[in-house]
């Protein structure tokens, strides 16, 4: 295990000779990195070895990896395992398949399975459609990822990513009562991915991509979306940019004013911020300047990267250049995507009064909260001991459980509006203010105004292949 045990309660499982070294030593050098022994579990012993689980409860995480260092140094102990509640959790992984009906009998065997199954096969395969009705399909959604961009993490690979994915299953199930299950893919070729995908799309209502590296991740889902029949989601392109505009609505309204007037300036443009960009343009922004490593992003360079270039040609109507610092100045609005540290209080300074900042970096935002909170109008970020979290949770469980409600082709533009109206009406006029201008991840009442407000969208976009009995 490498790296620091995430959480403050850990169990270390001990070999320690009792020749060498006492145990109240190893207590008192847990007690020394300010740890408190819980719980002492004798695992095994002889005469001269015994083994045992060993609790610890310690205040600062920090000091957690330099207490083990200390163990594995003492002579006579050998650790065998470090294991926390967290790892506790993961064992055997975190989802399970559970039938809907018992089989108790013969009969119930012939009608799941062999005989008389074989009439539903027929009838699907005389009527494909039939599948969305007569299996999973209706209900299950496929979380996709090659493990390329783990956030946080980076490129750990299809294996590392399961977790990530597992969990990301279980919130489908919890919050939108969706079927999810996690596919993670041994291949980084756009090519592979797409065909895989594509191969694997019977069994599911609908494809959610998760954590693929930009630019790769654009063209796999506009290729998927064009291929396929269901609706294909990237979350970390389009949720992060529904949740962060519904944020927008109510920060805006909260500093007063209006969307169309402001000028925004995004910094971090890859799939978030183009898909960030990309909804508050659709929504009515007109001012959006984009800044990445080589600066502001303006229709008079030409760059490698073809969504750079769409997005020069799309924003920055002044075609200003320069640096972050630069550009900052006279902005009303700050989008972050990018890394944490690089916004100086100097730079919040030069915006226009009352800046709205979305600080979206994780773990470390762009400025910490606390550096701007006397000069700042509002203060957004992704992390949940901060107000104002951007988190997607409030998105895709609901735009799913829309989508395949209403079985739509595709989520589009209009229904990402509608989940955004949706998480941003969820806060009344009288509780708005700039502590609180995005709802909790387990607010009750989020997923379903968003599937309310996304399958009208979607029917009104014509992308809805059904009405669901509650809008008849």
């Amino acid at each position: 295990m490498q790296g620091s045990i995430g959480g403050k309660n850990i169990i270390l499982r001990l070999e320690i000779s009792t020749e060498h070294i006492q145990f109240g030593q190893l207590i008192t050098l847990v007690n020394e990195h300010g740890g408190d022994v819980i719980a002492i579990d004798v695992i095994r012993t002889s005469e001269k070895v015994t083994v045992r689980d060993i609790t610890v409860t310690i205040a600062d995480p920090a000091e957690i990896d330099q207490m083990i260092a200390r163990i594995k140094k003492a002579q006579g102990v050998k650790v065998l395992s470090i294991s926390d509640r967290t790892f506790l959790l993961h064992l055997g992984g975190k989802i399970e398949m559970q039938p809907k009906v018992p089989i108790q009998n013969r009969d119930d065997l012939s009608r799941v399975y062999t005989p008389d199954v074989a009439r539903v096969c027929m009838a699907i395969h005389e009527e494909p459609d039939k599948a969305f009705r007569l299996t999973i399909k209706r209900n299950m959604v496929a979380v996709v990822s090659d493990g390329s961009a783990v956030l946080g993490l980076g490129n750990i690979g299809p294996y590392a990513a399961m977790p990530v994915m597992e969990g990301k299953a279980m919130l489908f199930k919890q919050l939108g009562s969706v079927d999810a299950f996690p596919i993670c893919l041994d291949t980084q070729d756009t090519e592979e991915i797409i065909k895989a995908i594509k191969q694997l799309a019977p069994a599911f209502g609908g494809i959610n991509l998760e954590d693929i590296s930009s630019p790769r991740c654009f063209e796999i889902e506009q290729r998927l979306r064009n291929e396929l029949d269901i609706p294909v989601f990237h979350d970390d392109q389009h949720g992060t940019a529904v949740v962060l505009y519904a944020g927008l609505i109510n920060a805006l309204k909260v500093v007063g004013k209006a969307l169309s007037d402001v000028k925004i300036v995004v910094c971090g443009i890859g799939a978030a911020g183009v898909a960030c960009t990309k909804i508050l343009l659709s929504a009515g922004a007109v001012n959006i300047i984009g800044v990445d490593r080589h600066g502001a992003l303006t229709a008079d360079e030409t760059y490698e990267h073809p969504m750079w270039n769409w997005y020069a040609q799309h924003t920055n109507p002044e075609r200003l250049s320069g640096t972050l610092s630069e550009v900052l100045k006279d902005a009303d609005v700050f989008i972050g995507l990018s890394a944490g540290g690089i916004l100086q209080r100097e730079d919040v300074k030069r915006m226009k009064e009352g800046p709205v900042l979305f600080t979206m970096a994780n773990p470390v935002p762009e400025i910490a909260p606390e550096d701007v909170e006397d000069i700042a109008g509002v203060i957004a970020t992704g992390r949940s001991d901060y107000p104002n979290q951007i988190n997607n949770v409030l998105c895709f469980p609901g735009i799913f459980r829309a989508a395949l409600d209403c079985r739509a082709r595709e989520i589009n533009e209009e229904m990402k509006l509608a989940a955004a109206e949706a998480i941003a009406g969820t806060i009344r006029p009288e509780e708005l203010n700039k502590l609180y201008i995005i709802p909790g991840v387990f607010n009750e009442s989020a997923v379903q105004r968003v599937r309310e407000k996304v399958i009208q969208a979607a029917i009104a976009s014509g992308t809805a292949r059904r009405v669901p009995r509650d809008f008849r």
